[in-house]
């Protein structure tokens, strides 16, 4: 079957008692056991039961399916957001003298807790440029425990070559850590471009329309310590696993996720192309422009839709406040991918607490916002930019 049929129609792993076309929500945290034997068997993974709903949940497990059967996972793993997805990972992987080689180019948090956080553990976080593979080489030895990078950085919209990555962490057995939230898993193959473990912020595109917090971690099972240690320690030691209520909710999501796709890189291209023509903006940075610097590589790696983030920037941080100010059709909030198209300036928010210097070194811009596309007529969305700039 295509992606976008597996999505709906996946067989339950069990048969439901009253045939039910979505999956139950199972509100259980425990469940009952007709002896000891079988009890004994399910705490220690010799059958696949359900024995406690912090680890295992009959409806978080159909979610973890479908995804799996989406991606090619060896095994999926949900828990309650994007930054558990990479926490978990990550702590998964480290250990006390180890390193990670990443980029300054990161999410906020994202770089806080590799910078910042982990740091306080004894790991250290390696800051190279991801697109200067020797600089790259150069990083990764023999306490490198993984390469994490994010495949559209967020919001400098910078693309690595995930395969030149891949050929790098491969000849150290590096496992090499992709955020890939920018584009959903249903339009491109990390497994088939050297990734080995995905991370994804379900919030975004999968939840649906923002109904909830989740994260994923996608193992293709190409390192089976990390494997073992995620099913047998992390996932009971962190406390972190997803509730059947977000999972109900983004099982759903996940069954429209390819035609809200769809839409919503399409608006972002053609709102993207609308708005370079404005006197106003002085850079709009989208990969999907046959003239932005990372499009060719971005097509070959993600195919043809170039997701729904598009950045441009204004002559001042003042310009940015004012057209936020008086958008009236765009919502001035953070998240990305909501069917809603939302608007923020990510200096003075999401990196708001980073000092001007660190800002400055991380390409985040007093000058940038970002915009996520989302279901709207693109026509209302742009009229909606340019009535805000030019009053």
């Amino acid at each position: 079957m295509k992606k976008q049929t597996q999505a709906i129609h996946l067989a339950y792993k069990r048969p439901d008692a009253y045939n039910a076309l979505s999956f139950p929500v199972y509100n259980a945290v425990a469940y009952e056991f007709p002896d000891a034997q079988m009890m004994s068997d399910a705490f220690c993974g010799r059958i696949d039961a359900p024995d406690y709903s912090r680890v295992e949940n009959p409806t978080v497990t159909n979610f973890e399916r479908r995804v799996e059967a989406l991606t090619g996972a060896v095994h999926v793993t949900a828990v309650n957001s994007g930054m558990a997805a990479i926490s978990n990972a990550i702590l998964t992987l480290a250990a006390k003298g180890k390193n990670i080689v990443t980029s300054k180019h990161l999410f906020g948090n994202t770089f806080s807790l590799l910078a910042f956080t982990l740091h306080r553990f004894g790991v250290d976080a390696r800051l190279v440029d991801l697109t200067n593979l020797d600089e790259v080489r150069e990083a990764v030895d023999d306490k490198t425990c993984a390469l994490f990078f994010e495949i559209i950085t967020n919001p400098q919209m910078e693309v690595a070559d995930i395969g030149g990555l891949a050929e790098i962490t491969k000849s150290h057995h590096v496992p090499l850590v992709a955020d890939t939230t920018t584009i959903p898993f249903t339009q491109f193959s990390a497994k088939d471009l050297g990734v080995d473990i995905e991370v994804v912020s379900s919030t975004k595109y999968v939840s649906g329309g923002a109904t909830s917090l989740g994260g994923l971690i996608i193992d293709y099972g190409n390192f089976p310590r990390f494997t073992k240690t995620m099913a047998g320690e992390s996932l009971f030691n962190f406390g972190a696993y997803m509730t059947p209520q977000v999972a109900f909710l983004q099982t759903i999501g996940l069954e429209t996720l390819d035609a809200r796709y769809r839409v919503q890189s399409s608006n972002a291209l053609e709102l993207a192309k609308r708005l370079e023509k404005l006197p106003q903006i002085k850079r709009v940075n989208y990969v999907g422009l046959e003239d932005n610097p990372y499009h060719e590589l971005a097509r070959k790696q993600f195919g043809k839709a170039a997701g729904a983030m598009v950045c441009i920037d204004l002559e001042s941080q003042e310009a940015c406040f004012s057209m936020l100010n008086k958008l009236k059709v765009i919502h001035r909030a953070t998240n990305l991918f909501d069917n809603r198209t939302l608007a923020i300036h990510p200096a003075s928010t999401i990196f708001g607490l980073f000092p001007p210097k660190a800002r400055q070194d991380m390409d985040v811009l007093d000058t940038t916002i970002r915009l996520s596309v989302g279901l709207e007529d693109v026509d209302d969305l742009f009229e909606d930019i340019r009535q805000a700039l030019e009053k």
